[in-house]
């Protein structure tokens, strides 16, 4: 993901990324034989109109190498969502800071030999300047410790496509910071993706509540 933000604009990436429960409901039919119900399937169909009308934009899509970094994207999204789906079901420690820990560290050693494999410059965070410093530690606290120890506890608790809605919120914050920090243009295409692509995952997440509503009222009748 932050290999691809060299390509992509933060907006877009985290829009993109908004996809995430429905890659994960597809993995879940394909993989193991779970039925998809009707008001997820409208929203699989809502969101992916909202994915088409984002990278429809020629202002974004023109750019170059940027559909390297969404394709890149992509993949980080069905990569995670196959990850999730095993988390769920397997057999892992108890402890959910220790999996946090063992994934990151496996994480860790990957991204260092793939920054070595390329060639990328590296640098000591102390010739970093102070506001890229406290962006790093807020994301290894907060970003990676809190956040990606809460994702791994629920995965035990909640479908794996409901955890995958922790990024109902990503794109709108993402597309006011990019707005209000990096001048990142806002188009209306863009909001109206948002919306729509938001409006099909709202769909999947309420489908329990539609069915216990359809229950109540065939008892009454």
């Amino acid at each position: 993901m932050v290999w691809a933000l060299q390509y992509v604009d933060s907006g877009l990436a985290a829009l993109e990324i908004a996809a995430q429960p429905l890659v994960i409901l597809i993995l879940m039919r394909v993989l193991e034989g779970k039925k998809i119900q009707p008001m997820s399937i409208v929203g699989v169909v809502i969101g992916i109109i909202g994915i088409f009308l984002l990278v429809s934009q020629n202002q974004i899509i023109g750019g170059e190498n940027t559909l390297l970094g969404m394709g890149m994207i992509f993949m980080c999204m069905l990569s995670w969502a196959f990850a999730s789906l095993f988390v769920a079901k397997a057999d892992l420690p108890s402890n959910y800071f220790v999996n946090t820990g063992f994934q990151m560290l496996s994480a860790g050693i990957i991204l260092i030999t793939s920054s070595l494999l390329i060639g990328e410059e590296w640098s000591l965070p102390t010739q970093w300047s102070s506001s890229v410093q406290y962006s790093l530690l807020f994301l290894i606290l907060f970003g990676s410790i809190l956040a990606f120890t809460a994702f791994n506890y629920l995965l035990k608790l909640v479908s794996p496509e409901k955890v995958a809605t922790s990024t109902y919120v990503n794109p709108v914050i993402a597309l006011l910071l990019g707005w209000l920090y990096l001048d990142e243009q806002i188009t209306t295409q863009s909001a109206i993706a948002a919306i729509i692509l938001l409006t099909g995952v709202y769909f999947i997440n309420t489908k329990k509540k539609l069915m216990l509503f359809s229950r109540f009222t065939s008892k009454r009748s």
